[in-house]
């Protein structure tokens, strides 16, 4: 059904500072109801998102799982050998040209941040190259030269920021570009690291200390907590890091490091118990900080937390009533998607058009290691906690009859369920593809279905998917009250 414009007494006009996916899905929607849209971007369509970020890193991630395959494809009975001169057979080594595979990388990005770009223009929206800020709680100015003089004034009804963020630099361990790194200039490399530590266990250094892992360098993660992926499922952090240990990788738990020295071709990590890990590479994956500084938030009146993020509620409004922000400069979950909807749900109130609040409790994510690990809604920790009387079913992979097949031995299914009813309120996946595979759980939260009307959706013999039929009958709680074939 295509979708109803929204009438408007006069045109209205809105103006969004960033264009990574909070911006950019503002802006479509903000076309689409009418609106006069204007999209102000320093760095190109997509933001540091799909310029220097999740485009990019997930791309070198599926280069790395291209390279495990090959790897583990004698283990299937697929053998590759080459011959030498007097007809032996050799087993060849697998080689990473790095500097291929980053060149690779960073042109799918610019590829996609044109096609953004390309859809806003056929869309009709303005595209104005600078750096935005706030002059007031209607207008945006826009320098369009790095320092300098140069300055055009846009006035709007409605006005959206989306400035993302930046990696978090400790003083004790500035990034030099070349030996010490953010996640953002990895890309500069031009050889594989002969031994990359990590410092930072969360989402993102666990990402890249697996696929550089993958890639077949010598990986250290070290980690403050005693758990790599700290906050998420403790099944899922376990795989994780026993696939770590198994591949090769050391993992420092329980070591902070206090400071990084580049030390000629090499760094030094310094831990706070007085140990030293030397490596030839070091990567800080400590957090981000958001983008908000200078751009005229408190001059404008909107509020901030003392981390500098942008206050918003489910509607992604800020104190301000006719200014809103979306993505990983909010107090909202820092995810790609939820930008995207935040921006989409911001134009919806703003120009009134049907609006659902955002809810944290049906949030899909994953975290692209190998294996995959996929999440939606209520957690196990949860249930601990009492937030929720439920029940927890947890179903290895191994014991799906496709992962035996393709050789997949490391994973689970997950599904937390509410007592009595059997209402689907969360799940955990740990698999190849689980961003794939969450689907069907995150539907099943997000229209609280039952486990029971889960379990009746036939899935394909033999599919991981079957597993997911497969943990919701094993929990069959009925409810009684309800006709599920109604």
């Amino acid at each position: 059904m295509e979708h109803m414009s929204v009438s408007f007494e006069r045109t209205q006009s809105v103006a969004i500072i960033g264009g990574g996916p909070g911006g950019y899905e503002a802006a479509l929607a903000a076309a689409q109801l009418g609106a006069e849209v204007t999209l102000v971007e320093r760095a190109g369509v997509g933001g540091s998102a799909v310029i220097t970020d999740v485009v990019p890193s997930k791309s070198l991630i599926a280069t790395a799982d291209a390279a495990v395959a090959i790897a583990a494809a004698s283990d299937l009975g697929v053998q590759l050998f080459a011959k030498d001169a007097s007809g032996a057979p050799l087993k060849p080594e697998i080689a990473i040209n790095l500097r291929a595979v980053n060149k690779r990388l960073l042109s799918l990005a610019r590829q996609q941040s044109d096609d953004m770009r390309a859809a806003l223009v056929a869309a009709g929206v303005r595209i104005v190259n600078g750096h935005g800020r706030l002059l007031d709680r209607n207008s945006v100015v826009v320098s369009t030269e790095a320092g300098g003089t140069d300055f055009e004034r846009i006035q709007a009804d409605t006005l959206v920021v989306s400035v993302g963020a930046s990696p978090r630099e400790l003083p004790q361990a500035q990034p030099d570009g070349e030996r010490i790194l953010t996640w953002t200039q990895l890309y500069d490399m031009k050889a594989l690291p002969e031994h990359l530590i990590v410092v930072g266990s969360g989402v993102t250094g666990a990402e890249f200390a697996g696929a550089y892992m993958n890639l077949g360098a010598k990986v250290t993660l070290v980690s403050s907590r005693d758990q790599v992926l700290p906050g998420e499922d403790r099944d899922a952090a376990a795989v994780l890091e026993r696939v770590f240990t198994r591949g090769g990788m050391t993992v420092l738990g329980k070591s902070r490091a206090d400071r990084v020295e580049r030390v000629g071709d090499g760094v030094v990590v310094h831990l706070a118990d007085g140990r030293t890990v030397e490596g030839s590479h070091c990567l800080m994956a400590v957090g981000s900080i958001p983008n908000t500084q200078g751009i005229g938030l408190e001059e404008a009146g909107v509020q901030l937390t003392a981390s500098g993020h942008i206050q918003v509620n489910r509607v992604a409004r800020t104190s301000v009533p006719n200014i809103y922000a979306a993505g990983d400069c909010t107090t909202f979950v820092p995810l790609a998607s939820v930008a995207s909807m935040q921006g989409r749900t911001a134009i919806f109130h703003a120009l009134g058009d049907t609006v659902i609040p955002l809810d944290r409790r049906r949030i899909t994510s994953n975290i692209f290691t190998a294996p995959e690990i996929a999440t939606v809604g209520l957690s196990e920790r949860d249930v601990e906690a009492g937030v929720i009387n439920g029940v927890v079913h947890k179903l290895p992979i191994s014991s799906n009859p496709r992962a035996k097949m393709v050789g997949t031995t490391d994973g689970f299914v997950k599904i937390i369920a509410r007592q009595g009813s059997g209402s689907v309120m969360g799940g955990v996946i740990v698999a190849p593809r689980a961003s794939e595979l969450i689907y069907p759980i995150a539907i099943a939260v997000e229209r609280r279905l039952t486990v029971d009307q889960l379990s009746r959706v036939f899935a394909v013999y033999p599919s991981l998917t079957g597993s997911i039929t497969d943990a919701a009958r094993a929990m069959h709680i009925v409810d009684r009250g309800m006709d599920h074939d109604a």
